[in-house]
């Protein structure tokens, strides 16, 4: 069973690797990271690298594919050469996954037409631009899509697809095996919960690390040091 998750620069890390954490435990499964080449693919925050082991279409007709987010996908929203990879894909896929912002590059492939679905809480509006019908839930399932909000929620979003592949029973013994047990320090995990100054904090902070990570990833992103290694 082939687990497709698709690389891009400019990926965020955890929407790809906390799927894969969980998804990769389930018997009988293969991950695939593919990227626009194989080699090396660098995250948002151009900070990690993930090497991917072969191109999009080598990977044609995964039972699962898992879309991840991060800074990056504004760039693909009119790449036809993803876009045409991720409307191949579904048509044979099981299900067809995305987490935080990969859901705007689902809908930029048509596949959420008036859908519902969900993605981070920053993104909101732009996903109902591209025509799926916005919820404010952490996982939603519509048939054979799923979509997750921002970053963590890729967690659940995997722990629920291993229960449809697998079991119920399964599912929970991959959750123990990563001792999967969230009980945070603070209840400011949504912007409904967190506090309005958080709130807005976060949205400055988001608005210019995007302005950055969209300024270098236009100029080919050849600056790969660390952000606390730059002058």
């Amino acid at each position: 069973m082939q687990i497709a998750i698709p690389l891009f620069d400019g990926f965020a890390a955890l929407d790809a690797i906390g799927p894969y954490q969980v998804l990769g435990a389930i018997p009988g499964a293969e991950v695939r990271f593919t990227g626009p080449a194989p080699g090396p693919v660098t995250t948002d925050d151009r900070m990690l690298t993930v090497v991917a082991d072969g191109r999009w279409e080598d990977a044609p007709s995964p039972a699962v594919l898992v879309v991840p987010g991060g800074i990056g996908t504004r760039r693909l929203l009119h790449d036809e050469r993803m876009l045409d990879w991720i409307r191949g894909a579904h048509r044979t896929s099981r299900w067809t996954t995305s987490v935080c912002t990969g859901s705007l590059l689902l809908a930029a492939a048509g596949l959420l037409d008036g859908v519902d679905a969900t993605t981070n809480w920053l993104e909101r509006e732009e996903l109902g631009e591209l025509g799926a019908n916005v919820l404010d839930e952490r996982v939603v399932e519509r048939g054979r899509i799923v979509t997750a909000a921002g970053v963590t929620a890729g967690l659940d979003m995997a722990l629920a697809i291993a229960a449809r592949l697998t079991s119920p029973e399964v599912a929970q013994a991959i959750q123990l095996g990563i001792e999967y047990d969230p009980q945070p320090p603070f209840d400011a995990g949504s912007p409904d919960k967190a506090p309005a100054p958080v709130v807005g904090l976060v949205r400055e902070a988001v608005r210019a690390s995007n302005a950055a990570a969209l300024a270098e990833l236009a100029h080919g992103g050849a600056d790969r040091r660390p952000h606390s290694a730059r002058r």
